[in-house]
């Protein structure tokens, strides 16, 4: 019997689209038939290959509607922000215009006697697995690189977003990207990896929980396959005594609380300096009661379901533990929280970081937030989590800024500014966050491999 994946959506509990997973045969023919495509590909000129990405994109950008609706549909994210084409079109604009510089040669020598050069070429076939909470960004970060740099890519999206690898492999054969040279495909765990294990594919790239990456790393085990990672994080913000109040407030809360707080870099934890303890907490619950909580496909709509009940449960135990142990709610329940997806987004006081709603990722609309008197107390406060993606801090000092974050354990550090990706920053963590060398012209030296040439001539 042929295994099947339903799609529920969050808005009403119904099955939004149901897919058959492709069998461990079938998985393998489309592997070997992506190896075999990728030397025609990575011959072509790698302007050719910049071009038809570039069109891939432009077609996803004339069906903006239809990204927003069935973002909904799929994983609860109001139809007032638009879908994700803004951030999608930047990232892959960006990497299309740095490809050709970041991928020519190093030459060492080009003389009578010798040329000497070091290449960047191809791994071979990317496994690209990507994430249900920015569902088309995630998948682009990766994805255009790797077919501009002259691979060949198989994507294995969340269950919960499905149709939108179905939507990015439309576009991109609609450009002219091969078939077999970009693959969609419905894929079990078993034979992802697979996949992996028997050597089907060469590079694999995963965005998902550290318990996913893990079992990534160990289905790579002894191939010597990159594996690279991005787990999560438990982010934190901090706010200086010399920081605009409303500025870190309208910052902050946002990054704690868009997407239903379902962000990778959302804050999750915020340290504010004693001055501005009491001021900054009377805005942010504010903040939050101005927000409206309810369907996603409705105008007015702030704020839309978590993308599954499962997840807004695991938010629940986490606010519970927290009260149990003496923390306190500020926000009233909110008439469309229903006690399954549709969640009240909640601010927290007199929290410590022994609770694991201060410790463990959320992944959710919620925020702990405790005072420090200083610098060096947020700094500690910061660092001590499993974590490292990202850091927030908002001061009106630049070097006082720089010096904190040379301290911080974090893959990023941002300044009056948070839950965002640079295109022309790396995007990376460390800790439990995982490792890996996303955007910016150092992706492409993580997905090709150096390779030198010694040619003496006679």
């Amino acid at each position: 019997m042929t295994k099947t994946v339903d799609l529920i959506s969050p808005i009403d509990g119904s099955v939004y689209l149901t897919r058959d997973v492709l069998s461990h045969g079938a998985a393998f023919d489309a592997a070997k038939r992506a190896a075999d495509a990728q030397s025609d590909w990575a011959a072509r000129p790698v302007s050719e290959r910049i071009a038809l990405v570039r069109k891939a994109g432009e077609i996803i950008g004339r069906q903006t509607d239809r990204m927003a609706t069935e973002l909904a549909h799929q994983m609860g994210r109001p139809i007032r922000y638009g879908g994700e084409y803004g951030g999608f079109n930047e990232r892959l604009s960006y990497m299309a215009d740095v490809a050709e510089e970041s991928l020519v040669p190093m030459q060492i020598e080009d003389s009578a006697t010798a040329r000497r050069v070091i290449k960047r070429v191809p791994w071979g076939v990317v496994l690209v697995v990507a994430p249900w909470n920015y569902p088309y960004m995630t998948a682009i970060n990766t994805v255009a690189p790797a077919l501009i740099a002259g691979n060949s890519v198989i994507l294995k999206h969340a269950g919960q977003t499905l149709a939108v690898g179905e939507h990015l492999a439309e576009a991109l054969h609609a450009a002219g990207v091969p078939a077999d040279v970009f693959q969609n495909l419905v894929l079990d765990h078993d034979t992802t990896s697979a996949l992996i294990n028997e050597r089907a594919v060469d590079f694999v790239n995963f965005t998902g929980s550290v318990g996913g990456g893990q079992a990534m790393e160990r289905a790579a085990a002894g191939t010597f396959i990159p594996v690279s990672t991005e787990l999560g994080g438990k982010d934190p913000g901090y706010v200086r005594a010399d920081a605009d109040l409303d500025a870190a407030v309208d910052g902050l809360m946002d990054g704690a609380m868009f997407n239903a707080g379902q962000c990778c870099c959302g804050i999750e934890r915020i340290y504010v300096h004693e001055s501005h303890y009491d001021q900054f907490v009377e805005k942010a619950v504010a903040w939050v009661n101005a927000q409206k909580l309810g369907n996603p496909l409705e105008q007015d709509t702030t704020m839309g379901p978590m993308a599954n009940v499962r997840f807004a449960n695991e938010v629940r135990a986490q606010i519970e533990e927290a009260l149990a142990d003496g923390a306190t709610a500020l926000i009233g329940t909110m008439p469309a929280d229903d006690g399954g997806a549709y969640l009240t987004p909640q601010v927290l006081t007199n929290v410590t970081q022994k609770m694991r709603v201060m410790r463990d990722e959320s992944f959710g609309p919620v925020v702990g937030i405790m005072p420090v008197k200083d610098d060096d107390e947020a700094i500690s406060l910061m660092n001590d989590s499993q974590f490292g993606l990202t850091a927030a801090i908002f001061s009106n000092d630049a070097v006082a800024v720089e010096a904190i974050a040379d301290r911080l354990e974090t893959g990023t550090v941002f300044m009056n500014r948070c839950d965002y990706l640079d295109p022309a920053l790396c995007w990376t963590g460390c800790k439990d966050t995982g490792r890996g060398q996303g955007l910016s012209k150092l992706a492409y030296q993580a997905l090709t491999r150096p390779k030198s040439y010694h040619l003496k001539k006679a």
